[in-house]
């Protein structure tokens, strides 16, 4: 087995640990295809940096508890993380500017008819 892996972290629920996702493909004997299998690992996390969507690198180490034998050595590239707050704040702005411009003419809504346009029913 490798001594270092590059993973996915699935879970960051517990104190200072990790649940790491790495794929690694395998050929099958009989019909000779290539098949995507995932291994989980529990990492160690010591500055709970890490959050759910980040791709980090793993490295072995000493068993640290009974599940638990890898050490995250580095973040490769951070996920986006969504902020309720901010969106919110995003989500009001952009109707508060939506709704200043009113409604003349084009857009959604009811259709305008010029008097003039409206033949009368005489």
């Amino acid at each position: 087995m490798a001594t270092e892996f590059v993973g996915k972290v699935i879970s960051n629920r517990m104190q200072k640990s990790v649940l790491v996702a790495v794929d690694r493909l395998v050929k099958h004997k009989k019909y000779d295809r290539l098949l995507r299998r995932t291994t989980k690992l529990m990492a160690h996390d010591e500055a709970n940096e890490c959050n759910v969507g980040d791709t980090v690198r793993v490295h072995i180490s000493r068993p640290l508890s009974k599940r638990k034998s890898w050490v995250v050595t580095q973040v490769l590239h951070r996920a986006r993380v969504f902020d309720a707050d901010s969106a919110a704040k995003a989500a009001a702005a952009d109707a508060a500017a939506h709704h200043a411009g009113g409604s003349s003419g084009g857009g959604l809504g009811a259709p305008s008819f010029a008097a003039s346009a409206v033949p009368s029913a005489q």
